[in-house]
């Protein structure tokens, strides 16, 4: 991926969208992700994910946001780096093996800091998505965002 100049408060505006690289997801980083970070069956084994909730295997949402967040690092580029202030997380529709995600980031606000000139919240809505534009995640995120510096 290229790299891109990074982004500060000032370039920002409303209703700027930025979509990522994609991910392509298999079975072994499911499994692999959920042995260590979320061990429940559905996402351990497809034979017995089959008579859970999920009806298959499906990645941990926390795996999900792992991998948006990866995306997000080099999608939003901001200068300062990505600093959460809070978060609103849902997971509509289950992620799956072999599902090929990718996010698109929209700005939503922009609130400079009245007591610090030197930064602002920006909220910024994201979508990952899979390969048939179903919303695996959406994120809400205020993101504390320096000024360009100088």
């Amino acid at each position: 991926m290229t790299q891109q100049e990074p982004l500060y408060l000032d370039d920002l505006v409303v209703g700027a969208e930025y979509p990522s690289a994609e991910h392509r997801l298999d079975a072994g980083q499911t499994v692999a992700f959920a042995r260590e970070f979320d061990p429940q069956p559905f996402h351990l084994d497809a034979q017995a994910a089959k008579g859970t909730f999920f009806h298959g295997l499906a990645a941990s949402g926390w795996h999900t946001a792992a991998i948006t967040m990866r995306l997000l690092v080099d999608s939003v580029p901001l200068g300062n780096g990505i600093i959460g202030a809070g978060i609103e997380l849902q997971w509509p529709r289950p992620t799956r093996p072999d599902d090929t995600l990718h996010v698109v980031s929209k700005i939503v606000e922009i609130t400079p800091s009245r007591s610090k000139p030197d930064r602002g919240i920006v909220t910024v809505e994201s979508l990952t998505l899979n390969q048939q534009g179903e919303t695996c995640q959406r994120l809400v995120a205020k993101l504390v965002v320096m000024r360009r510096p100088g």
